[in-house]
C-alpha cells in the first residue's frame, strides 16, 4: 500500500514539465520558482505554525537556497527547455550522481551491482541523449546536472540534521526561505527583462491559474507532505520503487499535453533506464528472499 501511496508525489514532481510548457511557456523560471515555494510554505507555516531556534536558521538558509531557490528554477528551465519525457528519465540517472558523490567525498565504494547498472545507465543515457539521433537545448541539459547535483548536495545536508529539527519545520521553512530568495531574484531580473514579466501579468489567464494551482497545491504542498510523511513509515527501498511514476508520469503527460513523440527505439531506452535504476534493490530484494 504504501509503494502506491509514494507513487503520488513522484507522479505530480513527473508531470511538472509538461504542465509547466502546457499552461506556463512563456513564464519567467525565477518567477516560476518563486510562486512555487513561497505560496507553499506560508500555506503549510498556517496548517501547522513552527520557528525554527536561532542556531539552525544556517543551516535552514543554506537548504532553501539549494533544495528550492536553485533547484526549483534549473526544474522550470529544464521544463521550458527540455521535452517532458526527456526531462523524467534524465532524472533517474540520479543514484548514479550519488553514488560517485559519495565515492569521492565520503570513500564509501559502491557495490558491484549498483557499479554494474551505473555503468549500464549511463551508457543508456549516452544513448539517448546522443545529438545525432535527437536535438536537445544545451542549456537544458546543464540545468538538468545541475538539478541532479542540488538534489545529492542538499539530501546530504538534510541527512546529516538526522532529528535535530522536526520535519515538518524543515520542510516549511526551506520552502520560505527559498521562495524569498526567489523572489528577491525575479525582482532584480525583471529590472534588466521587464517584458517577459509584463506579459506574463498582462497575458494572465484561468489557463495559467490552473497550471500555478496544479505546481503549487499539488506538485508542492501536497507532494512535498506526503514525501516526508511517507519517508517516515516506510523503507527507502519502498520509495524507490514508488518513485517510477515520476519518469513515466513525464512520459505520458507529455504525450497528452504537448503531444511529444519518440521512436520506439528511443522510448526503449527510456524503458530500460528506468528498470536499470532500481534493478540494484530489487535484486537485493529477491536475494534476500
Amino acid at each position: 500500500m504504501n509503494i502506491f501511496l509514494a507513487m503520488i508525489p513522484a507522479f505530480f514532481w513527473g508531470t511538472t514539465y509538461a504542465m509547466t510548457q502546457f499552461t506556463l511557456p512563456d513564464w519567467p523560471p525565477l518567477l516560476l520558482g518563486a510562486i512555487r515555494a513561497l505560496p507553499a510554505g506560508l500555506i503549510l507555516l498556517a496548517l501547522k505554525p513552527s520557528l525554527p531556534n536561532k542556531a539552525d536558521w544556517s543551516i535552514l538558509i543554506k537548504l532553501g537556497a539549494i533544495n528550492i531557490a536553485l533547484f526549483f528554477s534549473l526544474i522550470f528551465i529544464m521544463a521550458l527547455t527540455l521535452p517532458s519525457a526527456i526531462s523524467g528519465v534524465g532524472m533517474v540517472s540520479v543514484p548514479v550522481f550519488a553514488m560517485l558523490f559519495h565515492w569521492v567525498v565520503s570513500k564509501k565504494r559502491p557495490s558491484r551491482l549498483q557499479a554494474i547498472f551505473g555503468a549500464v545507465l549511463v551508457i543508456l543515457a549516452w544513448m539517448l541523449f546522443d545529438p545525432s539521433a535527437i536535438s536537445l537545448d544545451p542549456i537544458g541539459l546543464l540545468a538538468m546536472l545541475a538539478a541532479i547535483s542540488c538534489i545529492i548536495v542538499g539530501s546530504t545536508i538534510t541527512k546529516a540534521l538526522g532529528t535535530r529539527i522536526h520535519w515538518w519545520t524543515v520542510l516549511t521553512w526551506q520552502l520560505i526561505v527559498g521562495g524569498v530568495l526567489l523572489s528577491i531574484a525575479a525582482a532584480i531580473h525583471s529590472l534588466f527583462s521587464p517584458e517577459q514579466y509584463f506579459a506574463a501579468i498582462q497575458g494572465f489567464s484561468m489557463e495559467n491559474a490552473f497550471g500555478l494551482g496544479w505546481i503549487i497545491m499539488l506538485n508542492t504542498v501536497l507532494g512535498y507532505i506526503m514525501y516526508v510523511w511517507l519517508l517516515q513509515r516506510m523503507t527507502v527501498v519502498d520509495f524507490t520503487f514508488g518513485g517510477i511514476a515520476n519518469p513515466v508520469a513525464g512520459i505520458v503527460s507529455g504525450m497528452v499535453l504537448l503531444g511529444e513523440s519518440f521512436t520506439p527505439h528511443q522510448y526503449l531506452l527510456m524503458a530500460s533506464m528506468i528498470l536499470a535504476s532500481i534493478a540494484p534493490t530489487l535484486i537485493q530484494i529477491i536475494r534476500k528472499k
